[in-house]
């Protein structure tokens, strides 16, 4: 039987790792930050590849980092790092890897200031999603004003691999921003409730 939902347009027709993507995790509100973590490293990673080669070796990143713990993360070392970039099953990027390792030690500097690092990102959205209503996706802009105070902040911090539009896209995939297309099936479900 074939699949009669209307999805936005860079799921539609997609694979299904990327449908199942769309359909069950992009645009949900995450506030674990084990789970921000994963995809601020992931965002990282996918700079200049496709988000659906990170999505095909997001089960080896989770294994190689640690279920990304930035407590074990933030300890690894040379070793660690050359057993990284020995791993064909991520990208072995020396740059993004370490940026990785770079980033979890941050996280953890950002815990001790802020209590969490759900708290420090969800403010730059004043700790609500954005919603938008966006018809065409020609609409959905790549950066936005949020976009540009996180990606500063998390540099000042330490964080690297973080400009605006891995931002933008990160404040995406977690939620900080709906930017289904008011088309697809997912808007409406992940439509933030006002009281």
């Amino acid at each position: 039987m074939p699949d009669k939902l209307v999805r936005c347009s860079w799921a539609q027709g997609s694979s299904p790792i990327m449908q199942r993507y769309h359909d069950r995790e992009w645009g949900v509100p995450v506030h674990r930050d084990r789970k921000l973590l994963e995809f601020l490293i992931l965002e990282g990673a996918q700079a200049g590849l496709s988000w659906s080669t990170i999505l095909r070796k997001r089960a080896a990143y989770r294994h190689a980092f640690a279920g990304f713990d930035p407590a074990a993360v933030a300890r690894f070392k040379a070793p660690q790092i050359k057993r990284l970039l020995e791993n064909q099953d991520i990208v072995r990027n020396r740059l993004k890897i370490r940026s990785a390792v770079g980033n979890a030690k941050a996280v953890l500097v950002i815990q001790r200031d802020y209590g969490s690092l759900n708290r420090f990102l969800w403010q730059f959205v004043g700790g609500q999603p954005i919603q938008n209503d966006w018809k065409h996706s020609g609409r959905v802009p790549a950066r936005s004003r949020e976009s540009d105070a996180m990606s500063a902040a998390l540099r000042r911090a330490g964080f690297s691999f973080v400009g605006t539009t891995i931002c933008y896209a990160f404040m995406q995939a977690v939620g900080m921003v709906n930017d289904h297309l008011t088309t697809c099936f997912r808007w409406r479900q992940v439509r933030p409730r006002r009281a």
